[in-house]
């Protein structure tokens, strides 16, 4: 019986052991693991509304999955994903539209839940990072981040109760797992914003008060609109997080949106095709000016306000409508040169300032789109421009070097800290890669 009980606590000790160590990243070193991600978009997210899914219902289902695109994620898929040198997977995700089997107490769907717990698993499996949030959702926070009374009252206790949950059912997940409160929280001033930074309080406490590997998970929290201007002048003050480094910034970027989502001129401007040096045939009316220069100025700023104090910034969103373009004097192949570029820039730009740039995937493949990834069939790359683009961005960070370039802590491809002088190979440290010949 004691050999019985030692063995017991032996083992006790050791799984505790391993709960300790593997959540002893800080925000800034598993964000340098991270990059780039792409978006699994338009699938966890989305809800037949038409059908008469609505909030606080659970008429959603697991087919809600391909309510927006046609692919019902696999293993195969996430495999393939990063088998194109992705190293995160951010999963918008929806929890109060069509998936509330409880209006009372905002219970979540169980048939759901374990759908999104299955697709976690799937990024899990692959040895990927993933971001699990509350993305659009309906609106039900996203559009009222500036109410007060009785819908700031509800919409506190919404935000308290799903969190709890979701951090419940994943609290013994590994490092590789974060949480992203909230997607794009419309706030255009200050006293939204200061609105903004309790809700992501109440996100926070309440992902910290499930404990287990809960209490120093990495969080994710949103700029207003996350808008890099808009972030850059209201979010001064930060949410208070009982766990030491373990927040990230979130931002998006879809600048300029003549060029990355415009789709025909309107009597403000007109839309574009055309980015970056070299890109410009003959003059072209439909060509965007100083693009590169302008990436890198608002980037930069996230870079001064956040990364430099020891926040790593996350790029949930970025991309450009890839397009099939016509018409007199215009270039396919300009671009196509513009998107891939646009992509290279970005993911070179944020590695190189220590953020993490994710692409957005919408798995549409009938231009004009943001699709990456053809999700059919288990998974071919469908905008060669893009993929090109992020490859090259990634490129641009591995450094000829012999011996690490800091004494910063040491990662191998697979995300693991390397102990002692690293082996030939490709290593990551401070978010670059180089190599040890």
């Amino acid at each position: 019986m004691k050999r019985h009980l030692l063995l017991a606590l032996a083992a006790s000790l050791t799984l505790f052991a391993q709960a300790q160590t593997q959540m002893e990243l800080s925000a800034r070193e598993v964000s340098a693991l991270m990059a780039p991600g792409w978006n699994l978009g338009n699938t966890m997210e989305a809800a037949k509304t038409w059908e008469g899914v609505a909030l606080y219902n659970n008429k959603g289902g697991v087919g809600s999955e391909t309510a927006w695109q046609p692919t019902k994620t696999t293993q195969a898929v996430i495999d393939f994903v990063k088998s194109q040198g992705f190293r995160s997977v951010r999963i918008p995700c929806a929890w109060v539209l069509g998936h509330i089997s409880d209006a009372q107490t905002y219970t979540i769907d169980k048939a759901w839940m374990a759908r999104v717990k299955e697709v976690v698993d799937y990024c899990i499996n692959a040895d990927l990072y993933v971001v699990l949030n509350d993305h659009w959702d309906g609106g039900w926070l996203e559009e009222h981040i500036k109410d007060s009374g009785a819908t700031k009252t509800k919409n506190q206790e919404v935000l308290k109760a799903i969190w709890t949950q979701i951090a419940e059912v994943f609290k013994d997940y590994d490092e590789r797992l974060l949480f992203a409160g909230l997607n794009e929280p419309n706030a255009d001033n200050q006293a939204a914003t200061n609105n903004l930074v309790e809700y992501e309080q109440i996100f926070i406490d309440a992902v910290r008060s499930t404990g287990g590997n809960n209490a120093q998970r990495v969080l994710i929290v949103q700029g207003p609109n996350t808008d890099i201007d808009k972030t850059n002048s209201y979010y001064n003050t930060l949410p208070k997080d009982p766990a030491t480094d373990r927040l990230m910034v979130e931002v998006h970027y879809y600048t300029p949106y003549q060029f990355t989502m415009m789709e025909k001129d309107e009597s403000w401007g007109k839309y574009m095709n055309y980015w970056g040096t070299g890109n410009n045939p003959g003059n072209s009316a439909r060509y965007y000016n100083n693009g590169e220069a302008e990436m890198e100025r608002l980037l930069k700023k996230m870079k001064t306000k956040f990364v430099d104090k020891g926040i790593p910034v996350y790029i949930g969103e970025y991309a450009a409508n890839w397009k099939n373009v016509s018409g007199a004097g215009e270039s396919q192949e300009k671009h196509d040169a513009s998107i891939k570029l646009f992509h290279q820039k970005m993911v070179e730009y944020c590695m190189s300032m220590g953020m993490v740039p994710v692409v957005w995937d919408t798995n549409n493949t009938s231009r004009p789109c943001m699709t990456v990834i053809d999700r059919r069939n288990g998974g071919s790359v469908y905008s060669q421009p893009m993929m090109e683009g992020i490859r090259e961005g990634m490129a641009a960070h591995i450094s000829p070097v012999i011996s690490p370039p800091s004494s910063s802590a040491v990662y191998d491809l697979q995300g693991r800290k390397v102990c002692g002088t690293p082996a030939n190979g490709i290593y990551i440290q401070d978010g670059r890669k180089f190599v040890v010949r």
